[in-house]
């Protein structure tokens, strides 16, 4: 148990009645960043996500040359400049928590003319990064791990190009280890072929995001699974031209309000939600409904209605792990045991999210089993206790859920939020008709 703060979870006081619009959504944020960095042309982002997570990718493309600056409530990002003929001199990039700086980047950093070294967090140390590394030596550049194995921090000897060509990868453990290689092959000096090979490939939805990005700036991309069920990918070089875009709101940053309507029994509306979306978040509407929410649209917002009861629930997560530390806080709280499935991968997030659940959930009275690659979630009458976030943003964002119903749930450093919710504290108070303040800033 840490020493930090403590905030205690507000207990809802009747219904929920809000109209929610949550920020931009950090994995578009952060794809949409690095495209214009390495883009023709200047690019103009609305909407974009301020969090730590942009922050980090902000400081990261900065240092390798782009220019970020925010004009009329837009983030312009213009492009790195090309990698002049001798070495840079070296500089170090912060990836903090953000999976995506730590996987994004150092394939940037390949096109960059110097060293540049990676590192983060102490908790980042320990996630996997085994795949980066392939990738980055298998076009042909030079990395130096300076830890243990496939483990942060390392350092990427840029020479200004990467080779591109037909590479292999293992994304079992993240769809970002097939993202990372897509998102800058148009710049690669071959077109790219990237073949999984690996036991599972988790968070489709996410690597589908990176697919349809790619083709809005213009670059010919193309998914196949061959005979021997092999993922493949290819990835033509050529221009990058964003233009200006507008950044959808992060839906699996709703996911915590639209629990809160089945918790207290109320209505909440989630503005702006769109009609078409690779976010995995979008997968809430027909889960929800399966636990007993009423859920429809109206005009351009998704509303959720409690009904009194919330239903255990049996579900193959494996598209869509990043939303089910908030389907397992419903479960905890509902009538009959949970299952949910296919997400061992999750044990490679910020923490180890299964171990981190069933730790926390049992610690309250729901009792946890650890499953290989899931959780089942056994309710009983649950007590307030001190929640342990494990520095992630989606325990906590559990922890205030269950607090909802249940007293004195105490949650370590909900400040963790800032990750990919800047003012998650003041949305939650506001969502509960308490005053709240302002959110971030760049």
């Amino acid at each position: 148990m840490t020493s930090e703060v403590l905030w205690t979870a507000p207990v809802a006081q009747g219904p929920v009645d809000a109209l929610v619009r949550v920020p931009g959504s950090k994995s578009l944020t952060a794809r949409w960043m690095l495209l214009g960095a390495i883009a023709d042309e200047p690019t103009r982002l609305r909407r974009a996500l301020v969090s730590r997570d942009t922050r980090l990718m902000r400081d990261a493309l900065e240092r390798l040359g782009a220019v970020l600056s925010v004009q009329d409530g837009e983030l312009q990002v213009t492009p790195i400049p090309p990698p002049s003929e001798a070495p840079a001199e070296p500089i170090e990039i912060h990836a903090g928590l953000a999976g995506t700086v730590m996987r994004f980047v150092p394939l940037l950093a390949a096109l960059h003319h110097g060293d540049v070294r990676f590192t983060g967090d102490d908790a980042a140390l320990q996630r996997p990064m085994s795949p980066v590394i392939a990738v980055l030596r298998a076009q042909g550049v030079e990395v130096t791990e300076h830890g243990e194995a496939g483990r942060l921090p390392f350092t990427v000897h840029g020479k200004g190009h990467l080779a591109g060509g037909r590479i292999e990868v293992d994304a079992s453990e993240s769809s970002q280890f097939v993202s990372n290689a897509l998102l800058v092959a148009a710049r690669g000096d071959q077109d790219l072929e990237l073949v999984h090979r690996g036991a599972s490939l988790p968070s489709l939805p996410h690597i589908d995001m990176t697919m349809e990005t790619l083709r809005a700036v213009g670059v010919q991309v193309s998914h196949e699974v061959d005979e021997d069920g092999l993922h493949l990918w290819r990835v033509a070089r050529g221009t990058i031209a964003p233009g200006s875009i507008v950044v959808e709101p992060d839906l699996s940053n709703a996911g915590p309000f639209l629990a809160a309507a089945m918790v207290t029994e109320g209505t909440i509306a989630i503005a702006d939600w769109p009609e078409r979306t690779t976010q995995p978040g979008d997968a809430y509407r027909g889960l929800l409904e399966q636990m007993g929410a009423e859920v429809w649209r109206e005009d351009d917002s998704l509303c959720v209605s409690g009904t009194g009861t919330i239903m255990g629930i049996d579900a193959d997560l494996s598209r869509t792990g990043e939303i089910a530390p908030t389907i397992a806080a419903l479960a905890a709280l509902a009538e009959s045991p949970s299952r949910l499935r296919g997400i061992g991968h999750l044990r490679g997030h910020e923490t180890d999210r299964l171990r981190a659940l069933a730790t926390e959930l049992t610690r309250l009275g729901a009792r946890t089993v650890e499953l290989e690659d899931g959780l089942e979630i056994n309710p009983s009458p649950l007590r307030g206790t001190v929640f342990e976030t494990y520095e992630d943003h989606r325990m906590a964002t559990a922890a205030a859920i269950i607090g909802l119903r249940v007293p004195d749930v105490r949650v370590v450093n909900v400040e963790t939020t800032q990750k990919t919710l800047p003012d998650f504290v003041g949305m939650w108070l506001s969502m509960l008709h308490t005053d709240a303040p302002a959110g971030g800033t760049w």
